[in-house]
């Protein structure tokens, strides 16, 4: 359990889903999200007990609302990735307009539809006019923000502002991140592109493998009877169903990591 201290230590005294359920939109607070985790559990060990299954198998479907929550939210930050860029290149058009980096800044932000790329540009903007100076409160804005060019991004932009440079050397600043943006967007974009095809073979071979084992179990009684076991429904079943979940988890994470 080493590996995970780290984490075990930032998640003290806060809910390991939070984040998640801020970028997902969600509005009915954790503790309705977790009275959701509860009812599944208990349906599912109703299905189960009618079934013939022990209840103790309804406990995997804990983790389903979490997961479901964290793939939601990372569409939505996805989403918000594009918009920051707009954000960035809309600043750069108001600083070589003469405008004043905060007041870029702002503008820029309140012209962009979408929440979760305008909230770290807010919260910068309300601690500078809350008194802290720009680049504390450029850093801040993402000390807990997940993503890493978001961080990178706004740590080069606070870098120039403790600079003090120009505003004609801080419009080349910021163009250079929003070029850097829109290419990170384009790679991103191109690596889901090439391996869409594998990531549905993937998808595909998944729900062949379920509708073989249905297929063998009416064919087979024998084999039918091996899974209606308590080898087969504490072990075999669960077993099987766990490879698959991981083997699609895996591939979602090798793509992301490569875009990233």
């Amino acid at each position: 359990m080493l590996p995970f201290a780290g984490a075990a230590v930032r998640w003290a005294g806060r809910h390991p889903d939070a984040a998640a359920l801020a970028d997902s939109g969600w509005r009915f607070g954790i503790a309705r999200h977790e009275c959701v985790r509860a009812l599944l559990v208990v349906a599912a060990a109703g299905l189960a007990q009618l079934a013939g299954i022990t209840p103790l198998v309804a406990v995997a479907l804990a983790p389903v609302p979490s997961l479901a929550v964290r793939v939601r939210a990372q569409s939505a930050r996805d989403r918000a990735r594009s918009s920051t860029t707009g954000i960035l290149q809309t600043t750069h058009a108001m600083l070589r307009s003469g405008v004043a980096l905060p007041e870029a800044l702002r503008r820029a932000a309140s012209g962009s539809g979408d929440a979760l790329a305008r909230r770290p540009f807010e919260q910068a903007i309300e601690r500078f006019d809350l008194g802290d100076p720009l680049d504390v409160a450029i850093r801040a804005a993402v000390a807990t923000s997940p993503e890493r060019r978001l961080v990178a991004t706004f740590h080069t932009l606070a870098l120039g502002v403790s600079e003090r440079l120009p505003i004609e050397r801080a419009a080349s600043l910021l163009d250079a991140m929003a070029e850097r943006a829109v290419h990170d967007d384009r790679l991103d974009a191109e690596v889901r592109a090439r391996s869409a095809g594998v990531r549905l073979q993937s998808y595909l071979l998944a729900a062949v493998v379920p509708a073989l084992a249905i297929y063998l179990v009416a064919t087979m009684p024998g084999l039918g009877a091996t899974l209606t076991t308590t080898l087969g429904r504490t072990v075999l079943i669960p077993a099987a169903a766990l490879l698959e979940v991981a083997g699609i988890v895996v591939g979602r994470r090798i793509v992301r990591g490569a875009s990233r």
